[in-house]
């Protein structure tokens, strides 16, 4: 049989034969079975219960699991595997498709049963293709490395406050030029900061000669007659219409980082 010491918990049906065999040749030789079990290492309560089964002809153990109420039916199955063809490239994940399901009436399954279905018809869902990577855009040729050419701007969050600050800074000094606190993140932070910064810099009579002179357009971007290039990330408020009207009133050219690379904005 190859057993030593104590008997395992799960034993085959062969191995349950030998050991029932060893007691019988122990009683009839005049041993207990209480003293046959110590000598085997095997439980009295586990001996008795093999004895009778034994005598029912079930002495090999059921299969787990059983056949419980909520397992899945054939025709599920066959749902589940049909919604993976038809939406697998859509949702791509095993949650997603058992809401599909449910949506459409198709079949009413968890996610986890979804997922076990799959794994035994061994299908898979294929990863979304990565994005290419972007390129970053060099600054405009018209624009000089010296003070009051080149700002950027960011925001950063105090969710324990639930306040946002907008920070400009000269990129050249590295001058601290101003700072707007709100509990908004919107193009109206933005204009208030600028309209700030310009005027600590003394630029907002340049501004204001140029709207004089007729030559800003709001809804024209024109980098030919720029004051200064403001970099920064893609948020919304920095990316909005309002934003960029405003900027092209003020004779401003925006420059916007990669995706994904904050730190490129300064």
């Amino acid at each position: 049989m190859g057993l030593s010491g104590r008997v395992p918990h799960r034993v085959d049906a062969v191995t349950k034969a030998g050991l029932l065999g060893l007691l019988d040749d122990a009683l009839d030789a005049g041993w207990t079975v209480r003293r046959v079990c110590h000598e085997l290492e095997l439980g009295e309560v586990r001996a008795h219960r093999w004895m009778a089964r034994r005598a029912l002809g079930r002495l090999a153990d059921k299969a787990p699991g059983g056949s419980p109420m909520h397992g899945l039916l054939d025709e599920e199955a066959a749902q589940i595997l049909a919604l993976f063809d038809d939406w697998g490239e859509t949702d791509r994940s095993h949650r997603k498709l058992a809401h599909r399901g449910s949506y459409l009436g198709r079949v009413w399954v968890s996610p986890s049963s979804v997922r076990r279905v799959l794994l035994l018809a061994d299908k898979h869902f294929r990863p979304l293709p990565r994005p290419g990577r972007s390129q970053r855009r060099p600054f405009p040729d018209w624009v000089a490395y010296k003070p009051n050419s080149i700002w950027i701007y960011d925001t950063t969050h105090f969710p324990r406050a639930g306040m946002a600050v907008l920070i400009i800074q000269d990129l050249v000094s590295r001058k601290w030029i101003t700072e707007v606190v709100s509990s908004e993140e919107t193009s109206t932070q933005v204009e208030i900061g600028f309209t700030d910064a310009l005027a600590i810099e003394g630029l907002l009579d340049t501004v204001e000669a140029r709207l004089d002179n007729g030559r800003a357009n709001p809804g024209v971007d024109d980098q030919a007659r720029p004051i200064l290039l403001a970099v920064s990330d893609n948020g919304p408020q920095m990316t909005s219409v309002s934003t960029r009207e405003f900027m092209a009133l003020c004779a401003i050219a925006q420059h916007f980082g990669r995706p994904g690379t904050p730190l490129l904005t300064g």
